[in-house]
């Protein structure tokens, strides 16, 4: 589990830097609310563990982004809402970053754009030309490319995170989206993340793929 006061500082930082010059309220609270969000006991997979490995991953793709800033409050934001029995959580958690994030004196177009990358991760599909969603959607989903113990483990707490599920049900989505997943020209969008984790990505893939096939 990550540590939520070693998280703290790090949205401050993004707040501060992408709201307007003059500042806003106090951003802890702001952060603290999110902490809280990504603590809820129905996490198994989507917790502060996922964020703060996310929010590494963006510090590392930087620089391929247009404003950093903007996808790590994005980050923050993308599961803020999450309910693994609903469908509309990445749209309830855009509309909760509209929300504070104006309140909270960031302007205008930079909460939209925030916005805008929140909903990407329902496809995780972003255009060519769209620098900081490459690196969001890359960001979110580095850890396809994890070692295997590592990606055993988020395997298993995604089924947790839907144990509601039957298991033949939950089999059978499961290699839905694997397949689809193997199906794209590319997992990885930027330049890092398809030289360094592309490979990986797929072999676990089509691992835990032929393991759900037995």
């Amino acid at each position: 589990m990550a540590d939520p006061d070693a998280l703290r500082p790090r949205f401050v930082r993004a707040l501060e830097a992408a709201r307007a010059p003059g500042g806003g309220p106090d951003p802890v609270p702001y952060a603290d609310n999110l902490l809280a969000r990504w603590q809820e006991p129905q996490r198994h997979y989507h917790t502060l563990a996922h964020l703060g490995a996310m929010l590494d991953h963006i510090d590392l793709l930087a620089a391929y982004a247009a404003d950093p800033d903007a996808v790590r409050l994005a980050a923050w934001f993308h599961d803020a809402v999450y309910l693994p029995d609903r469908s509309e959580n990445e749209e309830r958690s855009a509309r909760l970053a509209e929300r504070a994030l104006a309140e909270a004196g960031v302007p205008r177009a930079r909460t939209a754009e925030v916005a805008r990358l929140v909903r990407l991760t329902v496809t995780h599909d972003p255009a060519d030309d769209d620098r900081d969603g490459r690196v969001l959607c890359d960001a979110d989903l580095a850890i396809l490319a994890a070692h295997p113990s590592a990606y055993a483990a988020y395997t298993a707490e995604v089924r947790a995170e839907y144990h509601f599920v039957p298991n033949d049900a939950f089999r059978a989505g499961r290699a839905a989206v694997l397949r689809q997943l193997l199906g794209l020209p590319s997992l990885f969008r930027t330049p890092y993340g398809q030289e360094h984790w592309e490979a990986t990505a797929r072999h676990n893939l089509a691992s835990e793929l032929e393991l759900l096939s037995t």
